[in-house]
């Protein structure tokens, strides 16, 4: 496994994979790996001849007074386990290899950006755009794979992908949970012990709310409200939003249907967690 840091290298790699006649899957990161990026990169090396990890804090997906300087990093011990997962190429980037002096050119998907995450986190997704047009114009994979907990972004970026033509297929996984059903994230290592309990409230809310539609409610005003009053009632928490939205368009949606998404994002104490799920439980 190589570890690569300037685009001049990454694009010598590229064009002989290409040469070479290579298929090549992706895999875009922040690093600090955990359980769920595994399962992103397992998928990756099932479906691709070259396994490329971009590792890359990207500063202009961060607001002020947000978390970039704090995010955690540890390039060291993510290349053991990248190496481990089968990984043929770490691409980690400096931010002024990314965005050198003069830089001034921004991707912006408009209106399912301006919902969910994007309300609360104004330019977020523009640079969530902007540094993911970039990877697929220097990687040139032909599959990039993405965890669906964070279901906002991975239909900004197929939507991005269809409107600007980019050859690639994006791939979504499956949100990869923990044992007590806690979505894995790099920022669960912010939370103390008596608040990594109380964040179980949003897993536990899912479930609840799954339930409700299997029993037969299909009002989200009346799912909101329960999951609502649950969720306060953790000391700790206060709650960003909890939605109920059709899963390409992300608009609210009042009566549930087949293409239901319930979207939370609740902070508990100063961590920011986000958590969906499909409502009614037998959506392919």
């Amino acid at each position: 496994m190589d570890i690569i840091n300037t685009i001049d290298e990454l694009d010598k790699r590229v064009v002989a994979a290409q040469e070479a006649g290579q298929k090549i899957a992706y895999v875009p990161t922040m690093g600090f790996l955990h359980q769920g990026h595994l399962s992103l990169l397992k998928e990756g090396r099932k479906r691709g001849d070259l396994l490329i990890l971009s590792i890359f804090v990207n500063p202009t997906q961060f607001g002020e007074g947000e978390d970039f300087e704090d995010y955690p990093r540890d390039l060291q011990q993510d290349s053991a386990v990248a190496q481990a997962a089968g990984v043929d190429i770490i691409f980690a980037p400096t931010a002024k290899e990314m965005y050198p002096a003069g830089y001034a050119t921004y991707v912006n998907v408009e209106g399912i950006t301006e919902t969910l995450c994007g309300a609360s986190r104004p330019g977020h997704f523009q640079g969530v755009c902007t540094v993911v047009s970039k990877f697929f114009n220097l990687v040139q994979p032909q599959v990039a794979i993405f965890g669906n907990k964070d279901f906002q972004q991975l239909t900004v970026i197929k939507r991005m992908v269809k409107d600007l033509h980019i050859p690639v297929e994006i791939v979504g996984v499956p949100i990869f949970r923990e044992e007590d059903g806690l979505a894995m994230s790099s920022r669960n290592l912010y939370l103390q012990p008596q608040q990594r309990k109380q964040a179980l409230v949003l897993s536990r809310s899912l479930a609840q709310a799954q339930e409700l539609v299997a029993q037969g409610e299909t009002d989200s005003a009346v799912i909101i409200a329960q999951l609502k009053a649950e969720i306060e009632r953790q000391p700790d928490a206060r709650i960003d939003y909890i939605k109920v939205c059709h899963q390409l368009t992300l608009k609210d949606q009042e009566i549930v249907d087949a293409d239901s998404v319930l979207f939370l994002a609740v902070y508990i104490g100063t961590t920011r967690l986000i958590d969906n799920a499909y409502l009614v439980s037998d959506h392919d």
